[in-house]
């Protein structure tokens, strides 16, 4: 079981480092010939260095500050680079030349009054530019709480308390995002609209399954138009207007419904290149997806000898975290028993989702895809010693606690199994992560400064005993701290 763990851990860690902002952003773009390339092509319009005027870097999000060390990694020293990015507690990064400015506290994704203070300087430093400057924006995932404006007339508490309402009862990050754009000023293409400059290069890494521009961060630099009755409708179906959860925002989008949603260009909305009304041209470049972290996720569990599944994560695939549980338990319950093959891993990538009961407790969706495992495979038997379930953020952060996911191996479940209270109740509270604490299945790997949804990880090994209970032996809880 050690094994099972141990190679576990190098899978997840491998994921975690192939998104590592600073390397993808210096291993994709590059300057050549005193141009500005991605994957070695010259951006169009052309973009020639050293500028005659300043480049400035605005942006937020859980890996925003590797993307700007991979800038001033980028950028000679001569180069006249400045700017601002937000990043959650313990994400910060001292640098020369850009600020990274942590906003909002660990573990609780949503804005603060330090958010709207940061995207107001971000929204001058924009609109201070001139033709011949350059801006950047860095867009990763968690830049919706970051990246925040509210409209006016509408108070930022009920931003906070409407994105907690819609987290909390199972809205997914579309529905979720297609609010907040309603109600933002600088999202949905409102931050690109502020710049002056002719030419603005979007750096994005996504957290968002199928990488959709417009939804990763809520789109600040994609020209979505605001469907203020599409959001008011999400509000209705989530029950937030029936309980009053955000009267102020509910009447501002009531007064826009009637109103005619000017046409847009739909194949330029999905590829990230257009104009603003100032004639800024705006492009998008995906540095690193979920499907970046997944692969290099198969790649190192084929490197340790394992059979390989890949599961990219299907966008049109709705999936609570209980439900990824109990497949992917029973999946490699029924592998065991008929497959062929000595070692074989599966591996995922996805972002399920959790609907909150209103007595709950604490955990994430990863640590209660674990504890839904368990509680499937241990109703009638026990866990096998040749059996390991993981499942993690790839930001480190699962909800709002102080771990990164689970892990369920059959010394865990042995655990589990006398703990109180019993594992289904743990379940049915949404309170995996004490149960998972006490018995050592938590992964908790501290901030990792990237962020690309979460990676599901079973491994078989049938070198190990198959049968018997095993000892509740203690597990380490917690991973090594990635660099990122």
């Amino acid at each position: 079981m050690a094994e099972l763990r141990e190679d576990a851990e190098a899978i997840w860690q491998a994921a975690i480092a192939a998104v590592s902002p600073q390397h993808v952003v210096t291993e994709r773009f590059s300057l050549a010939s005193d141009a500005l390339c991605f994957d070695d092509t010259p951006l169009q319009p052309l973009i020639s260095l050293p500028p005659t005027g300043r480049i400035v870097v605005v942006g937020g999000g859980k890996a925003a500050a590797g993307v700007a060390a991979g800038l001033e990694e980028l950028f000679p020293p001569d180069v006249p680079l400045q700017g601002l990015v937000g990043v959650p507690a313990g994400s910060g990064l001292r640098l020369p030349r850009l600020e990274v400015r942590e906003v909002r506290p660990a573990g609780r994704n949503e804005p603060t009054a330090a958010c709207v203070e940061a995207t107001q300087e971000m929204c001058t430093l924009l609109a201070q530019l001139n033709a011949d400057d350059l801006a950047i924006a860095i867009i990763t995932g968690g830049g919706s709480a970051i990246l925040t404006a509210p409209r006016p007339g509408i108070p930022l508490e009920e931003v906070i308390a409407t994105t907690r309402w819609l987290s909390e009862r199972g809205a997914d990050i579309s529905q979720l995002n297609r609010v907040r754009q309603a109600v933002s000023s600088v999202k949905a293409g409102g931050l690109a609209r502020h710049c002056r400059s002719r030419r603005l290069v979007a750096i994005v890494i996504s957290d968002v399954i199928g990488d959709p521009l417009e939804t990763i961060s809520s789109g600040p630099c994609m020209p979505v138009v605001i469907n203020s009755r599409e959001a008011l409708t999400i509000l209705e179906a989530f029950g937030a207007v029936a309980a009053g959860v955000a009267p102020s925002i509910v009447n501002v989008l009531q007064q826009e419904v009637n109103e005619v949603a000017p046409p847009h260009d739909a194949t330029t909305t999905a590829l990230g290149r257009w104009h603003t009304p100032f004639g800024c041209a705006v492009s998008h470049h995906l540095l690193a997806s979920n499907a970046t972290a997944v692969e290099a996720a198969a790649a190192r569990a084929q490197q340790l000898g394992y059979h390989v599944r890949l599961r990219h994560a299907d966008p049109r695939a709705h999936e609570t975290a209980a439900e990824v549980g109990q497949r992917l338990v029973r999946e490699g319950r029924d592998t065991l028993q008929r497959g062929s093959e000595q070692r074989i891993a599966i591996v995922e990538g996805g972002e399920a989702t959790v609907t909150l009961p209103a007595d709950h407790g604490q955990g994430g969706r990863n640590q209660h895809t674990v504890a839904a495992a368990i509680a499937t495979l241990t109703a009638d038997g026990t866990w096998p010693r040749s059996l390991l379930l993981a499942s993690l953020g790839t930001d480190g952060e699962d909800g709002p606690t102080t771990a990164a996911g689970g892990c369920a191996d059959a010394a865990v479940a042995a655990a589990v199994q006398h703990a109180s209270p019993p594992v289904a109740e743990a379940v049915a509270r949404c309170d995996a992560f004490p149960l998972l604490q006490t018995a050592g299945g938590l992964i908790q790997t501290g901030p990792t400064g990237t962020n690309v949804a979460d990676v599901r990880i079973v491994l078989i090994d049938r070198n190990q005993p198959l049968g018997g209970p095993a000892q509740a032996t203690s597990h380490a809880s917690t991973a090594s701290r990635n660099p990122a």
